[in-house]
């Protein structure tokens, strides 16, 4: 005779409603899926439910007494940016629809959910909210790039020449098991001395309101290079969050658009999103486009639930501050392999940056990562360099 060995649950689930028939049923959907739940009759009762935290979703009406699931949703806000809530109503009304959005709801759902979309939409939200935990805990293990301040004597002018004097180079994206180039990214250079350090451009262009400039050059250095170049490999061109505020970049008949298909924009997760309002309708215009999307920086960023859920990528690079030394540290070890196991599950591909030695190759492939990018492999360079397989 078997022992039947108990299954932790997937994650904790906060049911809030005040029709008992439609709680009950969301609860057990959601317990047959594996989870364990809580239910309360209105905000104020699911508000005691999460006092002794440990709640991985919330699932609120938001038609209720006492308080109402915008109500809840706003309070929620106040403590924690990222736990993901999703708001059912049998009344849909734009200007709901609207208050839920700006307080940062993953879903707005229709009654009745069907069990299949309810359990669907849940395991998406714990997932996310996997990965925000996680990145909590990389940011303080890690740390971030410390902001510097630049010299604004004679600025303009030094950034005017260091866009005239700009150039590309390349970096090769490998996938180990197959032996093969699966990408390269796109780093910009420039021969300006006062400016040489990307970074210093970044700083440089957000002082002076002037990142459209840089993004359009960018772009057009990069089409410039794929102009009858042959091959599948995908290149990854960086994108400034303000980037996405720039019309051109949408446009079909712009240097890059003609090389949509090959080209994934990366995000850094090192800015936020706050800035625009309609991230998601501007991301679904550039896959309309062909383009693809990753999340750069993972685990050194700073922005919240709501930039993975918005952008949805398929693509995320670990930042290599998670990379360096991966073998010598144990709990870098445990949020690589994490961060694997969370990605596959999502189907997201996951890109190891900044690999520079054999140690850490061997121990990332063992942690379940197979596609990287350093100096291991090789240095950014000029056109579109080999690869050293060691």
């Amino acid at each position: 005779m078997q022992t039947r060995v108990a299954q932790e649950p997937k994650g904790r689930i906060l049911v809030v409603d005040d029709n008992d028939e439609i709680r009950r049923a969301n609860e057990r959907v959601l317990i047959r899926a594996g989870y364990e739940v809580e239910v309360a009759s209105d905000g104020l009762e699911a508000l005691e439910k999460m006092e002794d935290g440990g709640v991985d979703t919330i699932v609120s009406d938001i038609s209720m007494p006492k308080m109402d699931g915008i109500a809840l949703l706003r309070t929620v806000r106040e403590g924690d940016l990222d736990l993901p809530v999703l708001l059912l109503t049998g009344e849909p009304k734009v200007e709901t629809a609207v208050e839920a959005i700006q307080h940062g709801a993953l879903r707005y759902l229709i009654k009745p959910v069907p069990p299949e979309v309810l359990e669907q939409e849940v395991q998406y939200a714990v997932r996310l909210y996997a990965w925000a935990k996680l990145r909590r805990v990389a940011e303080d293990e890690v740390g971030g790039d410390p902001l510097r301040a630049g010299d604004r004597a004679g600025l303009a002018a030094s950034f005017g020449r260091a866009l005239a004097r700009m150039w590309m180079a390349y970096q090769p994206i490998v996938s180990c098991a197959k032996k093969e180039i699966i990408g390269y990214e796109a780093l910009m250079r420039t021969d300006e001395e006062s400016l040489h350090m990307c970074e210093a451009i970044l700083r440089a262009s957000e002082r002076l309101g002037r990142c459209a400039d840089i993004g359009r050059t960018v772009r057009r250095l990069v089409a410039t290079s794929l102009t009858g170049r042959g091959g599948r490999q995908q290149v990854f061109v960086n994108l400034h969050v303000r980037d996405l505020l720039d019309e051109s970049l949408y446009d079909p008949y712009a240097p890059l658009g003609s090389h949509a298909d090959h080209v994934v924009l990366e995000v850094t997760e090192r800015a936020a999103l706050d800035e625009i309002s309609d991230v998601g309708s501007r991301v679904t215009r550039l896959r309309q486009l062909g383009f693809r999307i990753a999340v750069d920086d993972l685990g050194a960023g700073y922005s919240s639930l709501t930039s993975l859920a918005q952008l949805q990528p398929d693509v995320v690079k670990l930042d290599m501050s998670l990379i360096r030394d991966v073998h010598k540290h144990p709990i870098k070890q445990k949020l690589v392999s994490s961060f694997a196991t969370l990605s596959k599950d999502m189907g997201i591909t996951l890109i190891a940056e900044g690999v520079e030695t054999v140690d850490e190759r061997d121990t990332l492939l063992g942690l379940g990562c197979d596609v990287f990018q350093g100096f291991l492999f090789a240095r950014p360079a000029q056109g579109f360099p080999e690869v050293d397989w060691q």
